[in-house]
Formats: structure tokens, C-alpha cells, sequence
């Protein structure tokens, strides 16, 4: 039998603006029903509000609310003789950037009264000062990694 290979990962085209990959793929991530070019202008329109507000350059400002909310710990449960532990494992570069996109872009669509542009403002804006509901989902991810470091073991 045939031994399959891991998926390679597909290459994202940078956005237009601003020449991006990462900023293409949050882009991407935001789109609804295939509407790129909508979720294109929200995008740049809350960077350019973030940009403003920050007075720093959009892509920086970004970039900062990606690292402030993106986890380094996470827990997978192991099953150990009858019993399962929450063992804390390193998240691998690729699924970190997946996961701080995903709560950044859940946590904006949970805001509700606003355009979906203002939303994700404000919910970048909150991140890049390290405050905000993504940022908040990272702490607790990482306080119960921390918490079951006795289990560290049971990682093979």
C-alpha cells in the first residue's frame, strides 16, 4: 500500500494594495459567498481606519493585532489507559496564523449594529492593543495549556 503524502499547502497570490500574502489570506478568510471583491473593500477600509486611528502604516498595525492574538500552546486530548488528559502541544506556524485569522474574523462578525468593515475595526483595533475577544480566546487557549503542563509527558 501506498504511502499518501502530506497536502502541500497552496500558494496565495498577495493582495493587491498593499503586496501582502497574510493580509490575502485574512481577505480570503472574511470572504462570504465568493464575494472577494466585497470583502476586499471591507478589509481595506478597516485598515484604513485602523491606519488612521494608529497613526502607523495599515500593514504594521495589522500585523501587530495578528501577533497579539495568535496562540503559541494549545491543548489535543490524549486518551491514557481509560482516561483523558488535555495534553498542551507547540501550534505549528501554518495553523497559528489559521487560527488567530479565524477568531479575529469570528469575533467581528459576533459584534452586531455595524457594517462588517467597522467591525472588523474595531476588533483589529482591540487586538493590535491587545485587548478584544480574539485576544481574549488566546489567553484562555494559552492559561489551560499552562494549566496541564503536568500532562506534557503524554505527548508522542
Amino acid at each position: 500500500m501506498a504511502r499518501r503524502r502530506r497536502a502541500e499547502r497552496r500558494i496565495t497570490q498577495p493582495d493587491p494594495r498593499y503586496g501582502d500574502e497574510e493580509l490575502a489570506r485574512f481577505i480570503n478568510r472574511v470572504m462570504l459567498g465568493g464575494k472577494k471583491s466585497t470583502a476586499r473593500r471591507a478589509v481595506y477600509d478597516a485598515l484604513g481606519l485602523l491606519g488612521q486611528r494608529m497613526n502607523m502604516n495599515p500593514l504594521d498595525a495589522f500585523h501587530q493585532a495578528m501577533s497579539n492574538s495568535t496562540p503559541l500552546l494549545e491543548v489535543r486530548p490524549r486518551r491514557v489507559g481509560g482516561a483523558t488528559y488535555q495534553v498542551p502541544n507547540e501550534v505549528r506556524p501554518e495553523r497559528r496564523e489559521a487560527l488567530a485569522q479565524r477568531w479575529l474574523v469570528s469575533a467581528a462578525r459576533a459584534r452586531k449594529g455595524q457594517p462588517i468593515a467597522r467591525k472588523l475595526f474595531t476588533e483589529l483595533l482591540d487586538a493590535a492593543n491587545n485587548t478584544g475577544a480574539a485576544v481574549r480566546r488566546k489567553d484562555e487557549l494559552q492559561r489551560m495549556a499552562e494549566a496541564n503542563r503536568a500532562y506534557a509527558h503524554f505527548r508522542w
